[in-house]
């Protein structure tokens, strides 16, 4: 997926998103263009992952609030997990909790041998599926289209019955005061849990996120073994996790 859609393919997904009915001939009257036009880009937005094509249209594949995720800052969130599948050995058991940037790394676990994820990430499936030294374990509980994860009290329960080596795990938000956070409890709670289950964990997420505090803290900064996330960190951030002994690994 490109990380800024060309604007008729954005407004084509726009379109789809409020009325999944709208027909091709539609769709090629209000932008200009052939047919032909407007079936290439649904073509390339299907093979993106973006939508899912149906009989003389399309729909979204994903909740609206993922797509959104999805388009933005998609080089920085592939640098991220590339960063973080440079900390997975061959034969290694991980843990992956939801989110937009930690579904990219079994897109770059190829190569890796006898790898095995226990996960609540759907979108993950999407690129685990296409490598067959990855066993996926996912939990159940209740799905979350909008978080593209798995949450609840029997995701919660599942969850306690593995150890694992390594957790990754995504954030929506980060302080000082607050440490990691979610944008809920349950999230929150999820995550945490997560976390407990691994001998090595590592926070995943932009640097944008840092200073922008969810609603729910899910660990404290010195929580974490190791930070991964992109070369924009300010300063005072990374002198923080410094201080804490807490390494930060910049994509």
């Amino acid at each position: 997926m490109a990380a800024i859609l060309p604007e008729r393919k954005k407004q084509i997904l726009d379109l789809l998103a409020d009325d999944s009915e709208i027909s091709v001939t539609e769709l090629a009257e209000r932008f200009g263009v052939t047919a032909v036009t407007v079936r290439a880009d649904l073509a390339s937005l299907e093979e993106e992952g973006f939508i899912v094509r149906t009989h003389g249209g399309a729909m979204p594949a994903f909740h609206p609030k993922i797509i959104e995720r999805m388009r933005a800052k998609k080089e920085i969130k592939a640098a991220i997990a590339k960063a973080a599948v440079q900390l997975i050995d061959d034969g290694d058991t991980v843990i992956i909790s939801a989110g937009t940037t930690t579904a990219l790394i079994p897109k770059y676990l190829l190569g890796k041998r006898d790898i095995h994820i226990v996960t609540n990430n759907t979108l993950l499936l999407t690129y685990a599926r296409a490598n067959p030294q990855l066993r996926v374990t996912l939990v159940g509980g209740e799905f979350r289209p909008a978080e593209e994860g798995i949450v609840g009290p029997l995701a919660m329960q599942a969850v306690e019955q593995f150890h694992v080596a390594k957790a990754f795990v995504g954030i929506d938000g980060a302080s000082a005061k607050q440490g990691f956070t979610a944008n809920s409890i349950e999230s929150a709670d999820f995550v945490r849990k997560m976390a407990g289950q691994a001998d090595r964990v590592y926070a995943v997420g932009e640097s944008s996120k840092f200073n922008n505090a969810g609603f729910a803290k899910i660990l404290p900064f010195s929580g974490v073994d190791a930070l991964i996330t992109d070369a924009f960190l300010h300063a005072r951030f990374e002198q923080s996790f410094t201080d804490m002994n807490v390494k930060v690994i910049k994509a």
